[in-house]
C-alpha cells in the first residue's frame, strides 16, 4: 500500500515533505503500475501540479494547512472535473462539453487540501458490478490481474488496492462501492442516502444513487468522509443536515456494550463458504453471537431491480432512440427493457421498499451494527458469464449485487471492511463484510470496521 492519507498530510503540514514531492511519487507509481490495473481513464496532471504547488506556497507563507493537505486522490469518472468531459464510462457522452466546475464533493476535498489526479474506470453509466467496460477496457483486480475489480466503481477500488492513491470516490446505487471494496480488499463507505451532495455527478437512479469513498484504512476513510459532509441547498436529494464528523468517534472502535448481530437467512443462504467465513471472523472479533433475520430481503432486491430499470430506462430513453449503437451491449438492452416496465410494478416496488425499510429500522432499534457478507463470492475471472453460489448456477454480473441491493434499496449506511478468509478455490483473494447501521449512524458502522482493524482481522494487503 501507498503511505496513508493522514500520514501524507501530517508530513506536508510539518514541512518534512512537500505536497509536490508526494505528487511526483504518485505520478511515477501510476505510470509504472496502472498499465496492469487500467484504473485511470483520465489524468489531470497539470491541475495536480498547480494544486500541490499552491499547498506548498501556503505553507511557505506560514498559513495553517487544511486536514488533507497534499493528499492525492482520484474520482470515478461520473464526477464532474472542471474542464474535463464527464463520460460516466460511456462513448455516448464523449462528445459532451467539458464540465464548467468541479462536483461538490470534488470541490470539498480540494478545499480540504487534497490533490486531484484524475478520473477512474467504471461500468458504463454505473450499470454493472464488474467494470468490464467495452470502451475503456476492464479494470483489473490488483490481487489477481485475471480477475474483476468489481463495479461499477471498479477503477476506484483498483486504484486504492493497487497503491496508486490513498483515497478515491465512487458511487453506489445497488452496491457499486461495496462490491469493489469487497473484491479488491479495501475499506469502502456508502453513507446514508442523502448524506452527501450529488451535485455535479452523472445520475443513474435518482432515488437510489449514493456517493461515497474508498481508502486503505478507517482513519483515512473517516477523514475523507468528514471533509465531504455538509448540507447543499442546491441538491434537492441532499438532506440539509449539519456535518457530523466521525473521525474522533471511530478512532478507538466500538464502545463497550455495543450491540452487534449477524444477519442470517437470505444473507447466509446467498453466500458461499468463504464469504460466510469472513462473516464468522468479523462476528467473533465484534462479539456478535446472535443471528437475526431481516424479513423481505429477497423482495427488496427485486424491488431494487424494478426501480433501477424504470428510472435508468427513463433517464436514457431519448438517447437510446437516437444513439442505440453507441451504448455498451452489456447495459443497453437492460435500459431498453427498463423503459417498458409498467407503472404499477414501480408503485408496488416502492411499497415493498418502504415495508423493508420499516423492518430494518425495527431491527436496528435493538442493534447498533448488523454484519453481512458484501459479495457472495470472491473476484471472478474477467469475462466470466456464470458463477456458482451454493450449487446454483447464476449470471455473474447481476449476482455480485445479491447481498448489497437490499440494503441500498433502503438507504442505510454501510462500511465495507476487507477480510481474508483463506479458504475455498481462491484462498489468496479478499472478501468484504458489510457493517450496517441505522440511518445517519455512519459512526457506528465505521467504528465496527475500526474494531476489526485494531484486532488485526481487517486489513489491506500490499500487492
Amino acid at each position: 500500500m501507498t503511505i496513508s492519507a493522514l500520514a501524507i498530510a501530517a508530513q506536508v503540514r510539518d514541512g518534512s515533505r512537500t505536497a509536490a514531492s508526494f505528487l511526483e511519487e504518485t505520478i511515477a507509481r501510476i505510470e509504472a503500475r496502472d498499465g496492469d490495473f487500467n484504473a485511470f481513464t483520465e489524468l489531470t496532471l497539470d491541475r495536480a501540479r498547480r494544486d500541490a504547488a499552491e499547498i506548498d506556497a501556503r505553507r511557505a507563507r506560514g498559513e495553517t494547512l487544511p486536514p488533507l493537505a497534499g493528499v492525492p486522490f482520484a474520482v470515478k469518472n461520473l464526477f464532474d472535473i472542471d474542464q474535463v468531459v464527464t463520460t460516466a464510462g460511456a462513448k455516448v457522452n464523449q462528445g459532451n462539453p467539458p464540465a464548467e466546475a468541479d462536483a461538490v464533493l470534488v470541490a470539498r476535498l480540494k478545499d480540504a487540501g487534497a490533490v486531484l489526479l484524475g478520473a477512474l474506470n467504471m461500468d458504463e453509466h454505473a450499470y454493472g458490478f464488474t467494470t468490464e467496460n467495452t470502451h475503456y477496457g476492464a479494470a483489473h483486480n490488483p490481487h489477481d490481474l485475471s480477475r474483476i475489480a468489481g463495479g461499477s466503481s471498479g477503477g476506484s477500488g483498483a486504484a486504492v488496492a493497487g497503491g496508486l492513491v490513498p483515497i478515491t470516490l465512487g458511487s453506489d446505487t445497488n452496491g457499486s462501492i461495496r462490491v469493489p471494496a469487497s473484491l479488491c480488499g479495501i475499506f469502502g463507505l456508502k453513507p446514508t442516502f442523502g448524506r452527501l451532495s450529488r451535485r455535479g455527478s452523472f445520475p443513474f437512479v435518482g432515488s437510489l444513487d449514493h456517493l461515497g469513498c474508498f481508502a486503505g484504512n478507517v482513519a483515512d476513510l473517516a477523514a475523507a468522509y468528514d471533509a465531504m459532509q455538509g448540507p447543499d441547498p442546491a441538491d434537492h436529494a441532499c438532506a440539509q443536515r449539519a456535518a457530523e464528523p466521525v473521525s474522533a468517534a471511530v478512532a478507538n472502535g466500538l464502545k463497550a456494550g455495543a450491540r452487534v448481530a449477524v444477519l442470517g437467512g437470505y444473507f447466509h443462504d446467498w453466500a458461499n463458504a468463504p464469504a460466510r467465513e469472513a462473516v464468522r471472523l468479523a462476528a467473533e472479533a465484534l462479539g456478535a453471537s446472535t443471528v437475526v433475520d431481516l424479513p423481505g430481503a429477497e423482495q427488496a432486491r427485486a424491488a431494487a431491480f424494478i426501480i433501477t430499470g424504470a428510472e435508468g430506462g427513463a433517464l436514457h430513453r431519448q438517447r437510446l432512440l437516437t444513439h442505440y449503437a453507441d451504448y455498451e451491449p452489456a447495459s443497453r438492452d437492460r435500459l431498453v427493457a427498463g423503459t417498458l416496465i409498467p407503472a404499477n410494478w414501480v408503485v408496488q416496488a416502492q411499497r415493498i421498499r418502504q415495508k423493508f425499510f420499516e423492518e430494518a429500522s425495527r431491527l436496528l432499534q435493538d442493534y447498533d451494527v448488523l454484519i453481512a457478507p458484501a459479495t457472495p463470492v470472491a473476484a471472478t475471472p474477467i469475462g466470466a458469464e456464470w458463477v456458482m453460489i451454493n450449487g446454483q448456477k447464476l449470471p455473474c454480473r447481476a449476482s455480485m449485487g445479491l447481498l448489497t441491493q437490499p440494503i441500498s434499496c433502503i438507504g442505510l449506511p454501510v462500511c465495507t471492511a476487507p477480510l481474508w478468509p483463506g479458504m475455498g478455490d481462491d484462498p489468496h483473494l479478499p472478501l468484504g463484510v458489510q457493517l450496517i447501521s441505522g440511518a445517519w449512524r455512519e459512526a457506528d458502522a465505521m467504528a465496527a470496521a475500526r474494531t476489526l482493524e485494531l484486532a488485526g482481522i481487517s486489513a489491506v494487503r500490499d500487492v
